[in-house]
């Protein structure tokens, strides 16, 4: 029997469970062997790295994790879901280590991963395409250990995501995802390998973190901003953060003193001009 899940596996289970996929959970399940072992290699992890996955479903890639050597902590919002995981891997890899936390990823922090041997220090997942994002960047920010982060989303999200300035898929998830570490486009994936067929394909966008380049003041500040400077693509720095700031002025003091051109448009500031702007004074 092959230690990972095929497409009459992923059919047969989601049937024994009653399970419909759903497009408000965004559930599509991965049924394709040998793109679970890509994305697996592609997160080029230590031996033996504990392994943070969010939103398993039936367990495609927390198999082909397990698989790899590396113990999981797989949270998952379906209780149905939850529940059958751990039996899919006792079945299919009876010593591998699993801990699953049934909880929405997009409040959970690093206190409801403590039930883990060791704290998970990297993030691997086919994220839910309706919440990737918000996901990404609330686990980035309370789960501090991770070190490594490799997700498969939906095409246009990785690509924002991974955008330099300038881009016309440039803007806020650009700018913030960029405080953890550089991002890059790792892969593309097939619509085909997931049950049901998405609309869309999908990429793997990875990072390795980097030390944080200001303190969690500066970096709540600076998500403030960015928002405020994509809120209004087509608006020039000093009207777009007018509200922020209390005013145009005080928005053309802000940004002048940040040493940036208050005419300038949030699309050409790259994170270091947006990161100054956070950490001006006249903040």
């Amino acid at each position: 029997m092959s230690a990972l899940l095929g497409p009459a596996e992923v059919r047969d289970l989601a049937e024994q469970l009653g399970v419909q996929p759903t497009k408000r959970l965004g559930q599509n399940f991965v049924h394709d062997a040998n793109t679970v072992r890509r994305i697996v290699a592609a997160a080029g992890l230590p031996a033996g790295a504990t392994v943070l996955e969010v939103g398993p479903g039936l367990g495609s890639l927390t198999l082909g994790l397990l698989e790899a050597g590396h113990p999981v902590v797989a949270v998952e919002i379906d209780a149905r879901l939850a529940a059958q995981l751990p039996r899919t891997v006792e079945a299919l890899q009876p010593h591998a280590e699993l801990t699953v936390v049934t909880a929405d990823a997009l409040r959970i922090d690093a206190d409801a991963l403590r039930g883990a041997e060791n704290p998970p220090t990297a993030l691997v997942a086919n994220l839910p395409y309706n919440i990737s994002v918000p996901v990404l960047l609330h686990l980035l920010a309370t789960v501090p250990s991770l070190e490594r982060t490799l997700v498969m989303v939906q095409a246009e999200v990785g690509h924002r995501i991974a955008a330099p300035p300038g881009s016309k898929v440039y803007g806020s998830p650009s700018v913030k995802a960029r405080w953890y570490g550089p991002w890059r486009v790792e892969g593309t994936i097939s619509r085909h390998v997931f049950w049901p067929v998405p609309n869309v394909d999908s990429v793997l966008v990875g990072m390795t973190r980097t030390p944080p380049p200001g303190s969690e003041a500066d970096r709540v500040r600076l998500g403030h901003i960015v928002d405020a400077a994509f809120g209004q693509r087509r608006k020039m720095l000093r009207q777009a953060l007018a509200e922020l700031y209390g005013s145009s002025g005080a928005a053309t003091a802000a940004v002048e003193t940040a040493g940036l051109d208050p005419t300038a448009r949030g699309e050409q500031l790259g994170f270091d001009d947006f990161l100054r702007l956070a950490q001006a004074p006249s903040w």
